[in-house]
């Protein structure tokens, strides 16, 4: 428990310094309102889908197939948007059976994951690798590469309008990680994630139903990817295969440099939360430095391998002070 508390003081602490050297740089850009209410619409697009990594990796495993339950998801519902289009359905309706539609594919995606690793006791990492080849491979058949657009504008208000300057979709993204925060401390299924992601065997021997836990995880993952393809289709107003390629790797990033123990059984929301607007911080600092995303890619990567190594060696020292 002490250690939890060191790691997200220590983690406050260099998000202050990171913060307080780019306001120090660029105060004028850094420090203006308009820059950080950017910050607050970019976080919900890889925030919503790092907190659907975070449940993953929390229960043992890992989802690579978050990206493609978005898309198809997604494009799930472009097509329902699509097929009412010029029609005199009402909108609220439309806009509710999109989501519903949306919701539901992501869901079943998720449970078939949740199958596969849960009931079928595959590999996580082999079998989401594989659903989402399927799952991107079959969002390519339905919209032979094409993209989902013109969605309601009611529908796009949501993704683009505020609330006193803050964006709905971030008030949408700090919902979901409360509700996700209560379930994990505050309900049974929550406890049963971390026993099952810290010790799998023993979960069994205290009575807990593995299967029946992950599954349920996978699903919840998959719902949350679902939710991620309506903020973003709200914002950007379309949806395609090739979205977010790379906040697969920034949503794993932000789970193991929020503390999340990437064996599975151990982190908080509140980490994943200050990893979320760390990275976001340090993605703006990229803006204002002008680099290109291929060379962010290759930040990212050499971040997480730093952030696991150090991660390694404190839990080998607090090993070593206990014996």
């Amino acid at each position: 428990m002490q250690g939890k508390y060191t790691r997200n003081v220590s983690f406050l602490i260099i998000f202050f310094i990171i913060f307080g050297l780019l306001a120090i740089w660029q105060p004028k850009t850094f420090l203006s309102i308009g820059n950080f209410q950017s910050m607050a619409f970019q976080i919900p697009e890889f925030g919503i889908l790092a907190l659907a990594m975070t449940l993953s990796i929390l229960a043992g495993g890992i989802d690579l197939s978050i990206i493609s339950i978005t898309i198809l998801s997604g494009i799930t519902s472009g097509f329902v948007f699509e097929s009412f289009t010029g029609t005199n359905v009402n909108t609220h309706v439309v806009i509710v059976l999109a989501v519903f539609a949306a919701l539901l594919v992501s869901s079943l995606c998720g449970f078939i994951n949740g199958l596969l690793v849960g009931w079928g006791k595959l590999t996580p990492i082999l079998v989401t690798l594989g659903t989402s080849r399927l799952f991107t491979g079959t969002a390519l058949v339905l919209t032979k590469g094409g993209a989902k657009t013109n969605f309601p504008d009611m529908f796009i208000h949501f993704g683009n309008g505020t609330i006193k300057f803050i964006p709905n979709i971030f008030i949408l993204f700090l919902f979901i990680a409360l509700i996700i925060s209560l379930i994990l401390n505050g309900t049974k299924f929550g406890f049963n994630i971390y026993m099952v992601g810290n010790n799998p065997l023993v979960s069994i021997f205290t009575g807990i139903k593995n299967k029946i836990v992950l599954i349920k995880v996978y699903t919840l993952v998959g719902l949350i990817c679902g939710i991620a393809a309506l903020t973003v289709m709200a914002k950007t107003s379309s949806i395609k295969v090739g979205y977010g390629t790379s906040y697969l790797l920034q949503s794993v990033l932000v789970a193991i440099l929020g503390g999340v123990d990437p064996a599975g059984g151990f982190g908080t929301i509140t980490g994943v939360l200050l990893g979320i607007f760390l990275l976001q911080i340090i993605s703006s600092g990229f803006n204002l430095l002008g680099l290109s995303a291929f060379l962010r890619n290759v930040i990212w990567g050499a971040l997480l391998i730093a952030v696991m190594m150090i991660n390694y060696f404190i839990n080998k020292n607090s090993k070593n002070k206990i014996k």
